[in-house]
């Protein structure tokens, strides 16, 4: 199995601001969460949570914050 990264201390600064900010939207939300939960620790995402971030990559609405938490939540997702 591949070795999987923390999420890194930019990443977890805007997920913290994220998560402060009363106009975020659900799925940033979730993702900041994850990303804080993952954060100095080898956990891996849910695939449920692993759709969610690849639906926010896809989606031309999503904010540059939201697809960079998008990004570091897909990079923890186990691999085969």
């Amino acid at each position: 199995m591949a070795k999987n990264e923390s999420s890194g201390s930019k990443v977890t600064k805007t997920a913290s601001s994220v998560l402060r900010d009363p106009g975020a939207s659900k799925i940033a939300k979730s993702l900041a969460g994850s990303t804080l939960s993952q954060a100095h620790t080898t956990k891996q995402s849910s695939a449920t949570t692993a759709r969610t971030a690849a639906k926010a990559l896809n989606d031309g609405r999503a904010s540059t914050s939201t697809k960079s938490m998008a990004g570091s939540v897909l990079t923890q997702k186990a691999t085969k």
